[in-house]
């Protein structure tokens, strides 16, 4: 009986903990609902995170997008006025990042990038070597637009030698510019240099000698100004003035002259301060000039064989008919030539001639020596 009774309390006990514990448990269905309901609260959780964070990176590239686009528009269009004027040089072969380099560095254009990525968009132009006038401050469209136009600044050489129709030649070639407009301001009086003669207005000789840029729309007038300003800059660091003039006997322009006849006389630097010297020589005795040089400019030619007839032509630039200097000089003589005819070395030659290839010549101060010279230089073949 009390075995039995034993039994029954333990199989109680286990009942009621089982009960228990299904109590605890609770209903199957219950345990899995809250279970769905927080993996559906965690997705829903993540998924507000990656739209915030999907918000966030496509709000952050939408304003970088916008900050360069409207940095890009503000360097393109350049805001504000045209700057100063400036020139560009576009070597042979340079690169296109070389050419919008100095573009930059030149404030025509502000970035450089920028730049580079409006010719990804609108074609990189093909730009020919050459000078460019442009200004600071432009549009990438302008820029663009001019370079693809080729150089618009045009080079003149006033070299040693050249006469004022020759020059005027050059200049009226270039783009704008009317062919006889230069010499017609050059003979207008609207110009004169410092060693004009009085009440002349011929500038033979007075332009100075080495290279020009002619800007775009630069008239006539500026480029006279200019070549008469570069002359008498020369002219005044050789020494020329009246008084210095007045010390060899001359006036200015007729020292100008002098330094015009050595300068197509004398060849090379080597010759001109003795030609000079035949030339003093020749005035103080009373003996015509008989330069060639003389003789080809009253015939309109730069060079070449004198024949006997020539000779003969009526002009007052004919130095073999009529004595003294010609009238005005009759070519732009260089510095060396100026040099020369301010500073002639003492001696009395009185005649000179070619007499080696490379363009040295001989003086002399009789006329047997000069012929002796002349055989000399025939027996070499020299004219």
């Amino acid at each position: 009986m009390s075995g039995s009774g034993g039994s029954e309390r333990e199989s109680g006990g286990t009942e009621s903990e089982a009960a228990d514990g299904a109590e605890a448990a609770g209903p199957p269905d219950a345990a899995e609902g809250q279970t769905r309901a927080h993996r559906r609260a965690a997705r829903a959780a993540r998924v507000r995170r990656r739209r915030r964070i999907v918000l966030g990176v496509g709000g952050a590239l939408v304003v970088i997008v916008l900050a360069f686009t409207l940095w890009y528009e503000l360097e393109s269009h350049a805001l504000g006025k045209q700057g100063p004027q400036v020139i560009v040089m576009v070597h042979q072969g340079e690169s296109t990042s070389a050419i919008v380099d100095s573009l930059s560095q030149k404030h025509v254009i502000g970035s450089s990038f920028a730049y580079e990525v409006f010719d990804v968009f609108h074609g990189t132009p093909t730009v020919l070597p050459g000078s460019y006038a442009l200004h600071q401050n432009q549009t990438f469209s302008e820029v663009s637009t001019l370079l693809a136009a080729g150089p618009n600044i045009y080079p003149v050489e006033v070299r040693p030698g050249f006469t004022l129709a020759e020059v005027a030649r050059e200049v009226d070639n270039i783009p704008g510019h009317a062919p006889g407009g230069f010499e017609r301001v050059a003979a207008s009086g609207a110009v004169h240099s410092a060693f004009s003669a009085p009440g002349s207005n011929d500038l033979e000789g007075m332009l100075g000698t080495g290279g020009y840029l002619v800007l775009p729309g630069e008239s006539d007038l500026s480029i006279v100004q200019a070549m008469v300003q570069r002359f008498d800059r020369d002219a005044t660091a050789a020494g020329l003035s009246t008084a210095s003039a007045a010390a060899l006997g001359l006036t200015p322009s007729q020292v100008i002259t002098t330094a015009s006849i050595v300068e197509k006389e004398g060849y090379i630097p080597v010759n001109m301060p003795d030609t000079a010297r035949v030339i003093y020589n020749r005035l103080a005795q009373n003996l015509p000039l008989q330069m060639d040089a003389t003789v080809l400019y009253a015939l309109g030619q730069d060079g070449g064989p004198v024949t006997s007839k020539d000779l003969q032509i009526q002009s007052p630039y004919n130095t073999y008919l009529n004595a003294g200097l010609t009238p005005t000089p009759i070519c732009m003589p260089s510095k060396d030539a100026l040099d020369a005819a301010l500073h002639p070395p003492p001696g009395n030659w009185l005649y000179f001639v070619l007499v080696q290839k490379n363009g040295v010549m001989a003086f002399s101060s009789t006329y047997a020596q000069q012929l002796a010279n002349e055989q000399l230089a025939q027996s070499r073949g020299l004219p």
